[in-house]
């Protein structure tokens, strides 16, 4: 009988989510909705020492936001929870038990100066079958004396037994069958007495297993892990249900050589985080994709390229999409370059074909930010319609748009220079008036009326309309300049063409 599918994305609560986390959320959610199966969220923080307030709720919002949803979780609940490692002590302490009394794993007492000594005395060293017989741990003391330090209080490790000289093979979906020989892995810990938690190791292997977790889809860095990850399944009798592993490849610098990080993105000025982050400890704020204008459409669909193509030569890609097209075989074994640049292009296009409606609210902080707070809402997005399409970011509807909202204070040098000439406030006049008999504003009504006094009284076509533009905009930019004043009412049409009269100076 065939499994059903069950994919797990399971973070550290250790700060804000990277970006290539986020994406290894994306590509195990496709996969799942893909094949009708379910999307789990786990959270690692089995290390209290690097747990961090807020990493959590930050997770699950940013992924709330970018329109991922989990089937079970810490928020959703499930029959395989607790969903947080910190509340499964006793499940691992179980798991270790029998890792014990079937001889694959050992009890160390190796103090870290003993540790340090023996890297020092021995080149290369790792903790293996060559070098565990001269330490400190189960396998070389006397069993009334490793009961005695553990009855005294003494603290230990757990270590996993790897057997030396045996080819352990991992089957990748993307990079197919792997073999690595055990000589080059040593003993991990999988469980400490100091503060009797398990290390990822152990607890991922118990958690995926008992979850019933099929597919194991994650970053290429975890790929040396896999290895020991299949030993442990062996070790515990588990390789029916041994899970089909996916690595994914790296997201890389845009710039130069190796992996991506956040100070990349601090000195070329993206994001590497969903949403905005502040550091609890330094205050420090990093930016996010939601607070610098991305939508997030945009964010899943630039996200997903990156390592993956869909056999064609689509681009514009909604999830449904996605899910729809996703194979794995389609998937690169190299890294993927950040192209930033990309997400911005990517972001031009979904804000061009979004609801103007959606929008205006999106917009909302901008306007309040520039001291708007009473804007009509139909109004915002009529004007955000005309606009959208020149702009990359939320923000950039501002730039692009603000005169729709305040009447300009400046008028930019260059046009005054070019378009404001000594007749041109007697024809700003004159189309005072004529502007002032039309009943019918429409974009089409007010244009035919306008060019057809224009022609009338043989004035120049351009140098009016730039001149009527510099008046109502600051600027000769913008949208169509008839339906600028069909959205606009015309008193305030007027007097802005009033002020400019009466304040640009030649």
């Amino acid at each position: 009988m065939e499994r059903k599918v069950r994919v797990r994305f399971a973070p550290s609560p250790t700060g804000p989510l990277h970006i290539g986390g986020v994406r290894t959320a994306l590509y195990n959610y496709i996969f799942a909705r893909q094949n009708g199966g379910d999307m789990i969220l786990r959270i690692e923080d089995t290390d209290s020492r690097r747990f961090v307030p807020g990493a959590e709720e930050y997770i699950n919002d940013a992924l709330h936001w970018l329109g991922i949803s989990f089937d079970e979780g810490v928020r959703e609940g499930g029959v395989f929870g607790p969903y947080k490692q910190s509340e499964r002590r006793e499940i691992y302490k179980e798991h270790v038990d029998m890792l014990l009394a079937n001889g694959k794993a050992y009890i160390a007492f190796d103090s870290p100066e003993e540790l340090e000594k023996a890297r020092q005395d021995i080149p290369n060293f790792q903790y293996d079958a060559h070098t565990r017989g001269s330490m400190r741990n189960s396998l070389t003391m006397p069993k009334e004396e490793v009961d005695r330090l553990i009855a005294d209080g003494a603290q230990y490790v757990v270590r996993f037994k790897v057997e030396p000289d045996r080819d352990v093979v991992v089957d990748d979906l993307i990079r197919g069958k792997v073999t690595i020989n055990s000589n080059i892995l040593d003993d991990k810990v999988l469980y400490k007495s100091a503060d009797n938690l398990p290390t990822y190791h152990l607890a991922n292997i118990v958690d995926d297993h008992l979850m019933e977790v099929s597919h194991v889809i994650r970053g290429e860095e975890w790929l040396p892990s896999a290895p020991l990850h299949v030993l442990l399944y062996e070790a515990f009798g588990w390789t029916d249900t041994m899970p089909q592993f996916v690595h994914l490849p790296l997201l890389l610098k845009p710039v130069g050589n190796g992996k991506l990080s956040k100070r990349d993105g601090d000195k070329l000025g993206f994001p590497v985080f969903l949403l905005e982050w502040k550091d609890p400890v330094t205050g420090e704020i990093s930016s996010g994709y939601r607070e610098k204008g991305y939508l997030p459409e945009a964010v899943v669909n630039f996200l997903a390229l990156l390592g993956w193509n869909p056999g064609d030569d689509s681009e514009m890609m909604s999830m449904d999409d996605l899910i729809r097209k996703f194979s794995f075989a389609h998937c690169s074994k190299s890294g993927a370059k950040f192209d930033y640049k990309k997400g911005i292009w990517f972001n031009h296009e979904y804000l061009g074909k979004a609801d103007d409606a959606v929008l205006a609210q999106l917009f909302q902080p901008v306007l309040v930010e520039n001291g708007i707070t009473d804007a009509d809402p139909a109004y915002v997005a009529k004007a955000i319609g005309m606009v959208k399409g020149r702009a990359d970011l939320i923000d950039d509807l501002w730039t692009q748009g603000d005169f729709f909202f305040r009447a300009p204070e400046t008028y930019a040098e260059k046009d005054v220079k070019k378009r404001w000439s000594e007749d041109t406030p007697r024809i700003m006049e004159e189309l005072i008036g004529l502007l002032e008999g039309i009943d019918d504003m429409t974009s089409a009504n007010a244009e035919k009326i306008v060019l057809g006094w224009i022609a009338d009284k043989g004035y120049h076509l351009g140098n009016v309309m730039n001149a009527f533009r510099l008046a109502v905009v600051g600027a000769c930019r913008g949208p169509h300049m008839f339906d600028i004043t069909e959205l606009m009412p015309k008193e305030e049409v007027i007097a802005r063409i009033r002020r400019a009269i009466h304040t640009i100076k030649r």
